[in-house]
């Protein structure tokens, strides 16, 4: 900060821009209220059919989201610019006051240019009368500390201007497009942020094996604090740069680099790892000219051997062990997952031989929970498990491609799910037995792929409806499954990520159990007609799977056969089975949405095809009761029960909903706040019966599970048509409930006897 400049200051201009931004946050305040409250809300409760269903409701939602950022980011910059045009008022007047102070001392501040300035002592008036000889009329002391403090003042004011300058121009390049979410307080809160990257990425870049305990802890600590600020992210993964953040965790990793850290911190080399990926997954995030070229070289040296100490390890290896935590910006990890399968095709000879075999001397390259990280597929999937479009566009791109010597494509799911070689693995703690993570991270990443949000969790309102291209990823699961069995039930463990996506594929499941054509013929006005009423029966928003009765029986027998499995597609059907009964018994769904004219043909319907599916998971259950598998009875009750937890929390649309369940603003207001009380009713029902078998330590042989199976869904199906009616206001309740009852009963038969014809070598014969 130049001294004229500053003396001179003259802070109009910054007020007006403070107060013209304190202006834009105001409104934007109120934008964002409204744009949530009119446009968000209202486009989740709003019904949407076809193209909208897909495209305008994901566009909205995120138009929405694009006001908060705009909100959040003025508000930074409205509080920087607060935060240094007060700070630089306070200098322009400790500079004044100094000033000031030194005309009383006879001391004369001149400004010599670019921005130096020299301190004088005014000549005194008397000097040829002093026999002295002393022509100044103050002291070397005080020129010297009038210099130093206007220096001290002017050195902070530089400071604080050069921070500001730093931290806008940052928050204003981390999105190309749009806002970033970037917020702060004030402007000391961002530079801290800046300067404790710029500090970090200076302990990471020292050579591994010269890191002292000291630094990991320090590196540890920053990470933890700010792995979820977008500028401390960006600045610390650009500063240590790509060849130095695989160098890094491939040093740190091995104990035959950094034998004193691997002694000493051991236990927390998983924190630091997760610390890191969350830093680089918020970093990856940005738009930033720098990280921008970050994420591309990163993808240009995955398969050249990381520099370092050890030679043996790619930078795919390294780099997918830090992608296990945190959400990664989309187009890099498909960019990332197109060079890793190139080189995956390379060391397998297109998929014959195994790659990334682990020897024992080679390192661990993962220390969180799981595999030892050698096979860079198991890391790259669990990262894909928190991408959820990134995993669909993954899965759906080819392995391998038609051409002469392949007489037919390979897709990536295909490769993965059905013909890979998977290599062995030891778990990262070192304890005994193989590693199950990577076809487990194979299975979570196909339940983000086809559900659109990340695995583990439910789907919400802003969760987008199905579109194609998950549509079709689920069609090819529940065909490969169909086709063998065993690709699920040999490693039961993928079940849990199976059922979760059966159960939000609930109305494409039940229209295949249906078995009318969905494609008949242009002359066929009955299977036309046929058709249409299936689509009303069970409506679908968005992409609809078409899925085979066939296969679809065979892959729930699969699924079923897992406690967790079973328990996930089990609750979402009747979750499901309530909501459709709610639905299509309203009074108010229009003439034009409904099935059939009659409302007995509709509640049979429901029953029926609900029981069908509960008759062939009951299948696979007792399969795995009184088959190889040997699980225990009560465990598939204590998984039931468990939803109740999940689902009393009110967290997202609810297991077996999910997003393509669709319903119109009338029948979701409901008539006299009827809505839910079938499904909560049943549900209710349903988790008290399996907690109290979930405690009875008396296994019940093969025709008793079968026998209660059978009574208990007549019950819970009874209930929902009963509960609904009756909410509903509607004549003869009591009637509607024996429909149900009666069309359960035959479809939960129908689903056992049609599963012992298409799957009879699957069935154990008892």
């Amino acid at each position: 900060m130049d001294f004229n400049a500053l003396f001179h200051a003259n802070f109009a201009l910054l007020d007006d821009a403070v107060t013209d931004w304190s202006t834009l946050v105001k409104n934007l305040e109120e934008l964002k209220k409204d744009a949530e409250n009119g446009l968000h809300q209202a486009a989740n409760k709003a019904d949407w059919v076809g193209v909208n269903a897909q495209v305008s409701k994901e566009f909205i939602g995120k138009t929405a989201g694009e006001f908060t950022d705009a909100h959040t980011q003025a508000t930074s910059i409205r509080n920087i610019l607060r935060d240094t045009r007060d700070e630089l008022k306070s200098y322009h007047r400790q500079l004044t006051e100094a000033l000031s102070r030194g005309q009383q001392k006879n001391l004369t501040v001149i400004d010599t240019g670019h921005g130096s300035f020299t301190v004088t002592g005014n000549t005194r008036p008397d000097w040829a009368s002093d026999p002295s000889g002393n022509t100044s009329a103050t002291s070397q002391k005080d020129v010297d500390a009038l210099r130093d403090e206007i220096q001290g003042i002017l050195s902070k004011a530089t400071e604080s201007d050069n921070t500001a300058k730093t931290v806008l121009m940052a928050i204003a390049d981390q999105s190309a497009l749009g806002f970033s979410d970037a917020g702060y307080k004030d402007r000391d809160t961002a530079a801290a942020a800046v300067k404790e990257a710029d500090e970090l990425a200076k302990l990471a870049r020292k050579d591994p094996d010269d890191l002292s305990v000291a630094d990991f802890d320090r590196l540890n600590a920053g990470l933890k604090k700010y792995h979820d600020d977008p500028l401390f992210s960006e600045r610390f993964a650009t500063n240590l740069g790509p060849e130095k953040t695989l160098s890094f965790w491939a040093g740190v990793s091995d104990p035959a680099v950094a034998p004193d850290l691997t002694r000493e911190r051991r236990e927390q080399l998983g924190e630091l790892q997760k610390n890191l990926s969350l830093t680089l997954a918020t970093a990856s995030q940005s738009d930033t000219a720098d990280m921008t070229e970050w994420k591309r070289h990163m993808v240009d040296i995955g398969d050249q051997p990381v520099q370092g100490k050890r030679g043996n390890i790619l930078g795919f290896q390294v780099m997918s062990n830090l992608m296990r935590a945190g959400d990664y910006d989309d187009d890099f990890m498909t960019r990332y997952g197109k060079s890793l399968m190139e080189t995956e095709r390379r060391f397998t000879g297109d998929g014959k031989h195994t790659a990334w075999q682990r020897l024992g001397f080679d390192p661990h390259l993962n220390h969180m929970s799981g595999d030892s990280g050698w096979d860079p597929m198991s890391g790259y999937l669990k990262g894909l498990s928190n991408s959820p479009d990134a995993a669909t566009d993954f899965f759906n791109d080819g392995f391998i491609s038609k051409d002469g010597d392949h007489k037919h494509a390979v897709s990536n799911f295909k490769y993965l799910f059905e013909e890979r070689h998977w290599p062995h693995e030891s778990n990262s703690d070192f304890s005994q037995g193989e590693s199950i993570d990577g076809r487990n991270n194979l299975a979570a990443a196909l339940e983000a792929a086809t559900t659109g949000h990340p695995a583990g969790e439910l789907p919400t309102q802003d969760t987008p409806t199905h579109n194609p291209g998950q549509t079709k990823l689920f069609e090819s699961i529940v065909s490969s499954v169909s086709d063998d069995n065993g690709r699920l039930t040999d490693h039961s463990f993928m079940s849990d990520s199976m059922g979760q996506i059966a159960s939000e594929y609930m109305p494409d499941i039940d229209r295949a159990t249906t078995d009318v054509d969905q494609h008949p013929d242009k002359g066929d006005e009955d299977g036309r007609a046929a058709w249409e009423r299936v689509q009303k029966l069970y409506p679908v928003d968005g992409s609809a799977a078409e899925l085979d009765h066939r296969e679809v029986s065979r892959f729930l027998f699969a699924v079923g056969q897992d406690p967790e499995g079973y328990a996930a597609v089990e609750v979402g059907q009747k979750r499901y089975m309530g909501k459709l009964m709610e639905y299509h018994l309203n009074p108010d769904l229009p003439e034009d949405q409904r099935p059939n004219h009659d409302v007995e043909l509709t509640v049979r319907d429901i029953a029926r095809h609900s029981g069908q599916v509960s008759g062939v998971l009951a299948m696979g259950r007792n399969e795995a009761v009184a088959g190889p598998a040997d699980a225990k009875d009560k465990d598939f009750d204590h998984s039931v029960s468990q939803w109740k937890n999940v689902l009393s929390g009110g967290i997202g649309t609810g297991v077996g909903v999910g997003t393509s369940f669709i319903a119109s603003p009338a029948v979701g207001a409901g008539v006299g706040g009827a809505a839910g009380t079938a499904t909560s009713v049943i549900l209710e029902e349903l988790f008290k019966d399996a907690e109290g078998s979930a405690k009875d330590d008396a296994g019940a042989k093969m025709g008793e599970n079968w026998q209660n199976g059978s009574v208990n869904n007549i019950k819970y199906t009874r209930r929902a048509a009963f509960e609904a009616a009756k909410a509903y206001g509607l004549a003869h309740h009591g009637d509607v409930a024996t429909w149900a009852e009666e069309s359960s009963s035959q479809g939960f038969q129908e689903g056992g006897s049609y599963m012992e014809r298409v799957g009879p070598e699957l069935v154990t014969d008892i």
